[in-house]
C-alpha cells in the first residue's frame, strides 16, 4: 500500500471513530433529556391527581368547615390557574405552590379545631392529602434526580462542547417555595 492510501485510511478511521463518539454522545443527551421530560410528566401527573382529587374531597368536607371558605376559594383558584397554564411553565409551578399554601392553611385549621378531626369525612380528607403530597414529593425527587444526571452529563468535558454544539441546555430543578423551611405554627387550644 502506498503512503497516501495509508494516510487516507488513517484519516477515515479517525473520522469514523470521531463520528461514532459524537453520535453516541448526542444520543446520550437525547436520552437524558427524554428522561427529564418523563420525570416532569410524572410530577404533572401527581399534580393533576391532586387537582382532581382534593377539590372533590374538599367539597365533601365543606359543610363541616364552613368557617374557612376563603381557603377553599384559594384552592379552587389555584386549580384553575394550574389547568390553564402551559405545560412545564413557571405558572404551573406557581399555581402548585399556591395550592400547597392553601392546603397548609387547611391543615392548620384542622389542627385548631380538634372536634372536626373526629369527622370521618375530615379523616378521609387528611389521609388523601397526606398520600397525595407524598406522591408529589416522590415524583419531584425523581425529577430532580433525572435533572441532576442530565445536567452533570452536559456540563462535563468533553460533553459540554457537544451539548453546546447541538443546543442542549441545563434543566431547572424543582425547588421549595420561599419560606418552606419554616414550619407552620399550630395552636392546639380546644374551642367550644
Amino acid at each position: 500500500m502506498s503512503r497516501s492510501v495509508k494516510i487516507l485510511l488513517g484519516v477515515v478511521a479517525v473520522v469514523a471513530v470521531l463520528g461514532l463518539w459524537l453520535s453516541s454522545s448526542y444520543n446520550g443527551f437525547v436520552s437524558g433529556e427524554e428522561t427529564v421530560k418523563t420525570a416532569w410528566s410524572q410530577v404533572e401527573t401527581q399534580y393533576q391527581r391532586r387537582f382532581d382529587l382534593i377539590p372533590n374531597l374538599v367539597e365533601s368536607v365543606k359543610g363541616v368547615l364552613t368557617q374557612e371558605q376563603d381557603v377553599f376559594g384559594k384552592i379552587a383558584d389555584a386549580r384553575t390557574r394550574y389547568g390553564s397554564a402551559p405545560s412545564g411553565s413557571n405558572a404551573k409551578v406557581a399555581a402548585a405552590n399556591d395550592l400547597e399554601t392553601g392546603l397548609g392553611r387547611l391543615l392548620i385549621v384542622m389542627e385548631n379545631y380538634p372536634q372536626l378531626k373526629s369527622s370521618e369525612t375530615v379523616q378521609s380528607l387528611m389521609t388523601q392529602l397526606e398520600g397525595t403530597e407524598n406522591r408529589i414529593s416522590v415524583a419531584r425527587e425523581r425529577y430532580n434526580e433525572s435533572v441532576q444526571d442530565y445536567n452533570v452529563t452536559i456540563r462535563r468535558f468533553p460533553g459540554k462542547m457537544i451539548a453546546a454544539l447541538f443546543g442542549f441546555d441545563e434543566k431547572t430543578r424543582f425547588e421549595a417555595v420561599k419560606g418552606a423551611e419554616v414550619a407552620p405554627a399550630v395552636n392546639l387550644k380546644l374551642t367550644k
